[in-house]
């Protein structure tokens, strides 16, 4: 076996200037091993890295359908197709950082305040050393304990770039303060945002009153609606975006829901009238060049999917963020 290759039980994993990538699908089908995100190594298998891709399988906090505690493995077995080069922003996500796949963490699903602390204090462990998380959920609730950590590790609140059909900061639910629905009042409450540089989009469908809108704003949002991109455009959103964000280190929050159910029906809380997958890739490639300190990706509840269809469109959600990352540590 050659010095650029690392083995696996049944693969090989090519190293190129010390960044392990994933498995060659000419020698080894993309159907088989390994069953990790995009068939990149484990976290075992590397001696340092940049990213980590870390499944939360966890839905305790959900409000109507659940089933995105098996996101995760949903979405690594619709990443199986995810090549090594993206020709849209010119880059190789696999080669310019090293990324490994962390598996899942383990959390209580009948104790939703011991799974948020569970989280935070994994995610601060993994950040330890300034590498960059990508979150694999799980239900919205797990983007609390994220920024909780980030706060910590970053000594700073962080802007909040929350893709998502709904608010997401309503007070509570059945008088719960922790679920799906409110963890971005509770991140403001707490302190964890920039108040002056975080943004919703895509928020559309039918709220509980006029009131929910003035509470987002009193928390710190501003809001893009998914109908701004049928009069405004992909570019000029952007530019809406990339300017409430400049300045400082953002979190990458997505809902699938974010996309209109034609895109992803395999989702908890679909609403109608959202983006389209061409949409929203082409607006996170917007993001390139900006500080990205962590994603997650949440809401994909496979047993709603059809053919991998939000599986598929989650993978690509995961592939663009990594593209825009930049080069190396």
């Amino acid at each position: 076996m050659s010095d650029n290759v690392i083995a696996g039980l049944d693969t090989e994993f090519p190293v190129i200037d010390g960044v392990v990538g994933q498995v060659d699908a000419a020698r080894f089908p993309r159907y088989g091993a390994p069953a990790t995100f995009a068939r990149l190594p484990r976290r075992d298998q590397v001696a340092d890295a940049d990213v980590h891709i870390l499944g939360i399988p966890f839905d305790t906090g959900v409000s109507y359908r659940p089933g995105a505690r098996f996101g995760p493995g949903h979405i690594r077995a619709s990443s199986k197709l995810l090549r090594p080069f993206n020709p849209a922003l010119g880059v190789a996500p696999f080669a310019q950082r090293q990324v490994v796949d962390c598996g899942d963490l383990s959390v209580n699903p009948f104790a939703i305040t011991e799974a948020i602390d569970t989280i935070s204090s994994a995610a601060r462990t993994l950040g330890a050393d300034g590498a960059t998380p990508l979150i694999l959920g799980g239900d919205h609730t797990v983007a609390l304990p994220m920024l909780r950590a980030l706060r910590d590790l970053h000594a700073k609140p962080v802007a909040v770039l929350h893709f998502d059909a709904h608010l997401d900061t309503w007070n509570s639910y059945f008088g719960a303060p922790y679920t799906h629905g409110t963890p971005f009042r509770r991140a403001s409450e707490e302190g964890l945002i920039d108040m002056e540089r975080s943004m919703h989009v895509g928020i559309r469908g039918p709220l509980y009153s006029a009131a929910d809108l003035d509470d987002d704003s009193a928390l710190g949002f501003a809001v893009v609606r998914a109908d701004d991109y049928e009069f405004d455009g992909v570019t000029s959103i952007v530019e809406r975006v990339r300017t409430r964000l400049a300045g400082g280190p953002v979190y990458v929050s997505i809902d699938i829901d974010v996309l209109d159910p034609a895109h992803a029906p395999g989702t908890g809380t679909p609403e109608a009238g959202g983006l389209t997958s061409r949409e929203l890739l082409n607006t996170l490639r917007g993001l390139r060049g900006l500080d990205i300190v962590g994603t997650d990706i949440v809401e994909v509840s496979p047993a709603y999917d059809h053919a991998e269809i939000t599986g598929i469109a989650a993978a690509h959600v995961a592939y663009e963020m990594l593209s825009i990352l930049g080069p190396r540590r």
